[in-house]
């Protein structure tokens, strides 16, 4: 393929032309995207400091508020500005970065999730042997393995897609750079890469779900054998993961499990698990997780003695 490329930016439609609209959607993300900092941070310091929280799903906890937080300001910050300015401009090489940067912890987040349920069947099916199995190098090389695994398939996209030839149009019906947009762009036939996206995008996120619904299977079937206060707890711990799950994967499936093609309303799902899951898992894991929340309670605490 000739890349014979005329564009050297491009124009982003962003999330809506109404100007009133616009800098109502600028004060909610704007907030938003503290949230999402702070919130995660918070997750972050508090399994840091804390030697309760020392078991490996508090270690795949806090790796996955990092992942929320980068994968968020990927996009966010670049939204929120764009939301007072008239032309929503991205330069090429920027456009392929936030390509890049996206899909990398997207995927990986991906990755990290199933690697996270993974270790949560480990310790309701076999209780006994969960320390020997999740020991601290092999939660390393499972986190490990998922950057790799997210690097690996964000370099894919963006090789797919640099190598494209653009003479325009520019304009990209969306609020950030993704590969759809630019395939729907793209002045040759998309048809094979379309297929290979589909193949390394969709499938990615089909075949960890189908493995995180395997992992709950075996959990609820090893939980018959629990007693009822046991499997409560449980319960509760893992409720918080299946959410966290549904809430990333269903809008992430419904994008890129699919042909080559856009819709109207894939901008505000993509606002759905770029924004408002990155808010809403620190939510989540510490209104139904009590050791998470008595450690905040403590770390506060300790900040108020230092204060006074």
């Amino acid at each position: 393929m000739e890349n014979k490329n005329n564009v050297t930016e491009f124009i982003l439609l962003g999330l809506t032309q109404d100007k009133t609209i616009a800098k109502v959607c600028f004060l909610l993300f704007l907030v938003l995207y503290a949230v999402i900092i702070f919130g995660n941070l918070l997750i972050i310091i508090t399994i840091k400091t804390s030697e309760r929280l020392d078991s490996p799903m508090y270690f795949f906890l806090s790796y996955l508020s990092f992942l929320d937080i980068s994968y968020s300001t990927v996009t966010a910050p670049k939204l929120i500005y764009d939301l007072l300015v008239g032309k929503k401009t991205i330069p090429f090489v920027g456009c392929i970065a936030q390509l890049f940067m996206g899909h990398f912890f997207g995927c990986t987040e991906i990755f990290l999730l199933t690697v996270m349920a993974y270790d949560r069947c480990i310790a309701i099916h076999k209780p006994l042997h969960y320390t020997n199995v999740m020991n601290k190098h092999v939660c390393g090389c499972l986190v490990t393995a998922s950057w790799v695994g997210g690097f690996v398939h964000s370099l894919v996209q963006a090789l797919l897609t640099i190598q494209l030839p653009f003479c325009g149009p520019n304009e990209i019906d969306h609020y950030f750079c993704d590969v759809h947009p630019l395939l729907k762009l793209a002045c040759t036939n998309t048809y094979v890469i379309g297929v290979i996206v589909v193949t390394n995008s969709g499938l990615i996120s089909l075949t960890c779900f189908v493995v995180l619904a395997v992992s709950y299977v075996i959990i609820m079937v090893s939980l018959r054998s629990y007693s009822s206060k046991g499997r409560l707890r449980a319960l509760s711990t893992c409720s918080s993961h299946v959410t966290v799950v549904i809430l990333f994967f269903g809008p992430c499936i419904f994008i890129y499990m699919r042909p080559s093609t856009t819709f109207s309303a894939d901008k505000m799902i993509s606002v759905f698990y770029t924004i408002i899951t990155p808010v809403l898992n620190p939510l989540i894991y510490t209104l139904r997780n009590e050791e998470v929340k008595n450690a905040m309670k403590k770390l506060w605490s300790r900040k108020g003695k230092i204060g006074t």
